[in-house]
């Protein structure tokens, strides 16, 4: 009886202890793995999708409004050309040649209700006859008013018994880089074609020779948008469109326009002059970088370091040296060279312009007063200045301008024939030539097929014209 007491305890007491380990392991695993699940759980962080800008609901740009305003101010230009044809062994052997019409296809905007309409120089160069198409099928010949081929801007005329709807110029100077724009033109021959965009980057130069301050843009723009639209939300023209970046000839995702604060100026100057008059600063240097800066031993990477100061320019008259970094005009920053130029192009001749310089750690502002230019490139010789009397009476001439330096490539074709830097031109293709106004003019109103003839006076004072083909 006492070893079955016995044998019962120790089993209580097994039970006991088994059921302890239970409660404390297994039943504490439990608990641990439960609290493991729980916190694999996804944690929600509250997030705000709505942004505002300027305390209003930032929503998708609607396009419709400036579409509407806008796409029949932009018209359809055919430009026929009659070009020489390939010539055929017969040609060769009765020595004539055969030509045939040769047709392009481009955009224009039309700037006023009397038939006035901006385009691009390349669109209608070498023309015959110029066709313009509005959005209402209507078609009409047009005439060339001017022309500008450094800015690529032409200006047409139309003439129409009513009104027509037109564009207002926009301030380009204005746009920001993100903007919404919008491209109106009619590439491959679809007429009224609207693409959007936003403002990629300003003062772009496609030259390399710091000629040029492009908007450019990511709206689509293929052959046949040049000289079309470039227009913001507001339905305000900012651009005339009028080059692509790509390989094979087709939009790949740049483009870039004349701004209008530039096209504006050429427009209004061949309307009122019939050329464009341009006003020069009269400096010489580069953009500043950080290569720049460092050779230099400044630590400005960005504005136009001014190395020379041409004589007798606005910019020597107001004080500004060689050293000076020019960082901003009036209300415009100079980061590179393209803005000064881009700038610049807006302004004529006695405009007066505020000129930030930085000088020995200091920033001055200086008022500058732009000039004609002095100086200007002629092709087949190089480029030529204003003559002093001084500098004509030595060859005996009572006109002309100066030779100031040969272009590489025709200096030994003049040095052989007895002219050298310093010699005198005295007309171009018949003209006087007064100033570098008068041979500019010279320049641009000669045709296409014309040769150009060019009289200068040799050392041994010989007047001696010179034809090129």
């Amino acid at each position: 009886m006492k070893k079955i007491l016995t044998l019962i305890c120790v089993s209580a007491l097994g039970g006991l202890l088994t059921l302890g380990g239970y409660m404390l392991f297994v039943k504490q695993d439990e608990g641990h793995v439960a609290v493991e699940q729980v916190s694999e759980l996804p944690i929600y962080v509250p997030t705000n999708t709505t942004t505002t800008f300027n305390g209003a609901t930032n929503v998708a740009p609607n396009f419709v409004e400036a579409a509407e305003k806008t796409i029949n101010a932009v018209v359809h230009v055919k430009n026929t050309a009659i070009v020489s044809a390939p010539m055929t062994m017969q040609d060769l052997f009765f020595g004539r040649s055969q030509q045939r019409a040769q047709v392009g296809t481009g955009s224009g905007v039309i700037i006023s209700p009397t038939g006035y309409i901006v385009t691009n120089n390349h669109v209608i160069q070498n023309a015959n006859e110029i066709s313009i198409t509005l959005n209402n099928n209507k078609s009409y010949m047009a005439e060339v008013i001017g022309t500008d081929e450094s800015t690529d801007i032409a200006l047409l005329k139309i003439e129409a018994d009513d009104d027509l709807p037109f564009m207002a110029f926009g301030d380009s100077d204005n746009a920001k880089i993100g903007e919404w724009v919008l491209a109106v033109g009619n590439p491959f021959n679809l007429n009224s074609t609207v693409t959007a965009g936003i403002i990629s980057a300003k003062s772009r130069d496609l030259s390399g020779r710091n000629l040029q301050s492009f908007i450019q843009t990511d709206a689509a723009v293929n052959p046949g948008n040049s000289g079309g639209a470039l227009v913001n939300t507001n339905g305000d023209l900012i651009g005339i469109n009028t080059a692509i970046s790509s390989r094979d000839g087709s939009y790949i995702g740049y483009s870039f326009a004349v701004p209008s604060n530039i096209a504006r100026k050429i427009v209004n100057d061949i309307m009122e002059y019939g050329n464009v008059q341009n006003g020069i600063l009269g400096v010489v240097g580069g953009a500043l970088n950080s290569k720049a800066a460092e050779q230099l031993g400044t630590d400005i990477t960005e504005g136009f370091y001014v190395s020379e100061v041409t004589a007798d320019t606005g910019a020597e008259k107001a004080g500004i040296k060689s050293g000076d970094i020019i960082k901003k005009i009036d209300n415009q920053d100079i980061n590179k060279f393209s803005d000064l130029s881009g700038y610049l192009k807006t302004k004529s001749p006695d405009d007066i312009v505020n000129v930030t310089v930085i000088r020995d750690g200091d920033e001055e502002v200086l008022p500058v007063t732009l000039l004609r230019p002095t100086t200007y490139i002629v092709e087949t010789i190089g480029s030529v200045k204003n003559a002093s009397k001084k500098e004509l009476k030595k060859f005996g001439a009572d006109y002309g301008v100066k030779i100031s330096k040969f272009d590489k490539n025709y200096k030994p074709y003049w040095n052989k024939n007895g002219i050298e830097e310093g010699s005198i031109v005295t007309r171009i293709n018949g003209k006087k030539l007064y100033s570098v106004d008068d041979a500019e003019n010279a320049l641009k109103t000669r045709n296409i097929n014309e040769p150009l003839q060019i009289e200068v006076i040799n050392n041994e004072g010989e007047k001696v014209v010179y034809n090129f083909r």
